[in-house]
């Protein structure tokens, strides 16, 4: 195990392009520029990780100029998941994407690897390495199935997708240095090369603390955002007012004839692309009941201005950290504490307002990509501001 550890750190060494330098911290947070989103408080670091146990890593591939790609990891807990498995679910909003281990969490609604976010084809490569990395961890010798949980997004705009640049090392650097804490946002791993509502896309998180009185539970979501639409911020028309969402071209033909400078890759686009949501809460939940709360980061979403077009694949994968509801492998029976339904509504609503603004911080942190020719610009903050001062988002 140390021999692979330094063999892989070898690698990052001698092949620095692989890894991009750390995030554009100067590019802020929704909360930074003043974006209040719904009525709970968000936990202390606001992101996935104010759930307790849960890790996230990023291993972003940068290679010349036609590689924008990345691996993101997910942990649910600081365990080995899967001796023991955590109650899962998943949601299909829009089915246009290549989610693999879908079947089996949805019929035995539990997840048994960690979760891993990357580039539409690179998934089966994503999925092999980190199977091939498991079976090689202690209590892993007589295992004979994995369901490996691996989503993607299609940042075919920005990165040269059909060298299906990921590794065995991307993946196993990803899965070996997971943490908790702070997590990157923007143009970083899995968001490396990913758009949003025509500007640059990325990873964006957020998460909810509840009141005493309604449970005092944690939610937590971190989205991979590469999708289309009419961008809106808490109800302000921002795409419209800076005269870049979806259908554009089509609604102003002339304009776009006279003005060469209006890229039909940023405006033309019918909503397509993809969004993953992965959601973490500390509640109890019953795979049942996750689906249902899973079911909630969709209405987040279309706060946002997506209309979930033909062909962009929205998923949510949701699980429980609580040991309440936590299923040891070799138990041939479970005794679970899960809440009841009356104590659902707090979580739908802390649902809704962590992806929305995990959205809104994927693309406010992300900074500009250029690659395949193209070039994704960050969401201009001056501009932004004043449309948000002007429809009354944040003061003046």
């Amino acid at each position: 195990m140390h021999k692979l550890f330094f063999a892989i750190c070898l690698f990052y060494l001698l092949n620095p392009q692989h890894v991009v330098a750390k995030q554009d911290v100067a590019r802020p947070r929704a909360r930074d520029l003043g974006i209040q989103v719904g009525i709970f408080r968000p936990g202390p670091l606001n992101a996935i990780t104010d759930v307790a146990g849960v890790r996230i890593s990023h291993v972003t591939v940068k290679e010349g100029t036609s590689v924008n790609t990345g691996v993101t990891a997910i942990y649910p807990h600081t365990g080995s998941i899967y001796h023991e498995r955590v109650p899962a679910a998943i949601h299909v909003g829009n089915g246009y994407g290549k989610l693999l281990g879908v079947t089996q969490v949805k019929e035995l609604g539990e997840l048994e690897t960690p979760i891993l976010l990357t580039c539409t084809l690179c998934v089966w490569r994503a999925a092999d390495a980190m199977i091939e990395w498991l079976l090689e961890q202690p209590g892993m010798e007589n295992v004979q199935s994995l369901n490996a949980v691996v989503g993607e997004t299609n940042d075919g705009g920005l990165n040269d997708i059909r060298k299906r640049p990921i590794k065995p090392e991307h993946v196993r650097q990803a899965l070996m240095t997971a943490k908790s804490g702070p997590v990157q946002e923007g143009s970083v791993g899995a968001g490396r090369g990913t758009r949003a509502f025509g500007w640059k896309g990325g990873i964006g998180t957020s998460s909810r603390i509840l009141p005493e009185n309604l449970g005092g539970f944690t939610t937590g979501v971190l989205v991979q955002s590469n999708f289309g639409g009419i961008l809106t911020i808490d109800g302000a028309p921002v795409g419209e007012a800076l005269g870049r969402y979806s259908f554009q071209d089509n609604l102003d033909p002339q304009e776009k004839m006279h003005d060469p400078d209006i890229s039909s890759w940023n405006n033309t686009d019918e909503g397509q692309g993809s969004i993953m949501i992965v959601m973490a809460t500390d509640a109890p939940l019953s795979p049942l009941k996750l689906e249902r709360l899973a079911r909630r980061a969709i209405m987040g979403l279309s706060r946002t201005g997506s209309f979930a077009g033909n062909g962009s694949g929205d998923y949510v994968i949701a699980f429980s950290t609580s040991t309440q509801v936590r299923r040891p492998r070799n138990q041939t029976s479970l005794e679970l504490n899960e809440i009841s339904n009356n104590r659902m509504s707090a979580l739908f609503q802390s649902a809704v307002e962590a992806t929305e603004e995990a959205i809104y911080n994927s693309i406010l942190k992300a900074t500009t990509v250029s690659g395949m020719g193209r070039t994704a610009d960050a969401i201009d903050l001056n501009a932004l501001r004043e449309v948000l001062q002007e429809f009354k988002v944040i003061p003046e």
